[in-house]
């Protein structure tokens, strides 16, 4: 694939963490891990080219983040599942659109474009306009857009092809989409992460897919035992107890992959994994790919 090549930098300003609210503060975790990360941890690198400017400009002290090795390790490979599971999507689609919901400051669209595809950042309002501050200006198949995922129809205001215009007699059925959902629902109420499931299956177009980061259910109600967390007001709302729990919302969603980060952990933590899975669920972190069958269904999204 294709990585692109982003105008100069501008002049950067020093932006304070407070000026953030709890959970966009989150977005400098990430950022810190994939900026610093691959010197500690260099066989899971991911050579992010705009981590360490950006931190440079908005956290001095975020150095720090790194002795939380549990969290730094977690970004590092769901980072490497994110290239890996994207890179075969967009290998087989190289004209889809690639959407990051919940995006902070990240960038995976260098190491996704194809040089064909279009990409589109989703984020809070303060987010994008941090976003519009500090990074580059991008390649024109690239879009921000501001959206809340706790509301419904963030579909349609991302202006994403809808799966249920192929019913129409002689409409050729729309272009995949993939989505990226990382660091964003353990901090979602458990209706609004069914909510937002239920949206993408009832909207998007056969062959689409959605991946996303999760926590344990037993993570719920306990940030604070995180070290990166533990000064912020940010939250784990919901887990997973099962595999079930990203399937149920609609009967079009489709379980494609499980992967849990006990594989960079040792075989002890696998194996205890999934002896335990009934009481800690399917893993303490994972990534879930989400597919949609291809016929699609009458109604609405809910």
């Amino acid at each position: 694939m294709n990585v692109h090549t982003d105008a100069p930098p501008r002049e950067l300003t020093v932006v304070p963490r407070c000026a953030l609210h709890a959970v966009p503060s989150t977005l400098l975790i990430p950022l810190a891990a994939r900026a610093w990360g691959d010197e500690r941890y260099p066989w899971l690198a991911c050579g992010d080219q705009d981590a360490r400017r950006l931190l440079a400009c908005l956290e001095p002290g975020a150095r720090a983040w790194l002795d939380d090795a549990w969290v730094v390790l977690n970004v590092l490979w769901r980072t490497r599942v994110l290239k890996e599971v994207a890179g075969r999507f967009f290998a087989a689609h190289p004209h889809a659109a690639g959407v990051n919901l919940g995006c902070g400051l990240s960038n995976p669209f260098q190491w996704l474009d194809t040089g064909r595809n279009t990409w589109v950042d989703a984020d809070l309002p303060e987010v994008m306009s941090l976003r519009h501050t500090l990074l580059p200006a991008r390649p024109p198949r690239w879009r921000g857009v501001a959206v809340d995922l706790r509301t419904p129809g963030w579909w349609r205001r991302l202006g994403l092809p809808a799966g249920r215009a192929a019913r129409r007699p002689g409409k050729r059925p729309a272009e995949p989409v993939f989505l990226l959902c990382e660091g964003v629902l353990m901090y979602l109420r458990p209706p609004q992460v069914r909510a937002v499931l239920q949206e993408f299956a009832a909207q998007a177009p056969p062959g689409s897919q959605f991946l996303a980061d999760f926590i344990s259910c037993l993570g719920v109600g306990h940030a604070r035992w995180v070290p990166s967390l533990a000064h912020s007001r940010a939250q784990f709302h919901w887990g997973a107890g099962g595999w079930s729990d990203f399937t149920d919302a609609h009967p079009r969603l489709r379980l494609l992959e499980r992967h849990s980060a006990a594989e960079i952990r040792g075989l002890w933590l696998r194996l205890m994994e999934a002896g335990c899975e009934p009481l800690l669920g399917p893993a303490l972190y994972g990534m879930a790919l989400l597919g949609v069958a291809d016929a699609l269904l009458t109604g609405d999204a809910t």
